[in-house]
């Protein structure tokens, strides 16, 4: 279930859905904890927002985009993406993310994809086709709906964020069924990249679920965030975990996050990919 190969890439990109059918478990911080990761390692990042409720956009701090994710799936087209993408607000001494910004709108977006009987389920995928960054990190919304699972198919691995809580493992299981279901039905497999505890707690309750967690998908659990009030600061004042300064427990944060991205191994995937397609031109479709 868990694979120990590298990424499939589009071209040098790593396509990563973050996911879990439970809402309230911090799916978002731990995007927005990824993308500033990845954007503090100078790679080039994009946060493609598919969650209506937009706090991905807004920890982005980004405001009344011109264009967002729901006119690319509009459209219908491949590539649309790259024509909705803007820079995030986000002051970084390094690389400064981009952000295919949600809106409230695209909760309406929903149900018109389940009428079109060709593409309802990959029209992202298509959409996203051209985008050339280093990582995408797309955070879908907190439910199994036709988002979601256009999120999945244009992922090359899904990331599953949880909680140590009472029916956590039940809410992973749920997942991680949602995610077989839909790389068989893919022409290349979704892998599951892992499992990410976030919010872990001192208390014996936070303990007790984190071991469960543990003891039933062992080395799936790439790792914890722990429960930190600099991790909820950032993300109320729409900044980057890595941009907290001397705040109390800012550097511990970063840490953790840096972390949960050397574990997802993206040096060793591009390494990889460029050993295959030396020579190539254009945009690989795979995955």
């Amino acid at each position: 279930m868990f694979p120990t190969g590298h990424l499939h890439y589009r071209g040098d990109m790593a396509v990563i859905a973050v996911v879990n059918q439970k809402g309230g478990v911090g799916k978002t911080t731990v995007a927005l904890g990824l993308a500033s990761a990845a954007a503090h390692a100078g790679l080039r990042v994009a946060v493609v927002d598919l969650d209506p409720q937009a706090n991905a956009t807004s920890g982005l701090a980004v405001w009344d985009a011109p264009s967002t994710i729901d006119d690319a799936l509009a459209e219908d087209r491949s590539g649309a993406v790259l024509s909705v993408l803007v820079r995030s607000g986000w002051e970084t001494p390094s690389v400064v993310p981009d952000v295919a910004a949600s809106t409230p709108r695209l909760a309406q977006r929903e149900p018109q994809l389940a009428t079109d009987p060709v593409g309802a389920q990959d029209r992202l995928r298509i959409a996203m086709q051209g985008v050339d960054h280093d990582l995408v990190i797309i955070d879908c919304p907190p439910s199994l709906s036709l988002l979601t699972v256009n999120g999945l198919f244009a992922a090359d691995r899904a990331l599953v964020v949880t909680e140590p809580s009472a029916w956590a493992s039940d809410g992973v299981e749920q997942v991680t069924r949602t995610i077989e279901r839909i790389s068989a039905r893919r022409p290349q497999p979704l892998e599951l990249a892992g499992i990410v505890v976030n919010r872990l707690g001192r208390t014996r309750d936070a303990r007790y679920w984190h071991a469960q967690l543990v003891d039933t998908y062992a080395d799936g659990v790439l790792g914890t965030i722990s429960q930190r009030a600099a991790v909820a600061e950032a993300s109320a004042q729409s900044l980057p975990v890595h941009g907290l300064g001397n705040r109390a427990g800012g550097a511990e944060a970063a840490a953790e996050f840096d972390a949960l991205l050397a574990s997802l191994r993206l040096d060793a995937g591009r390494g990889a990919r460029s050993g295959q397609s030396e020579g190539r031109e254009g945009v690989v479709t795979g995955g």
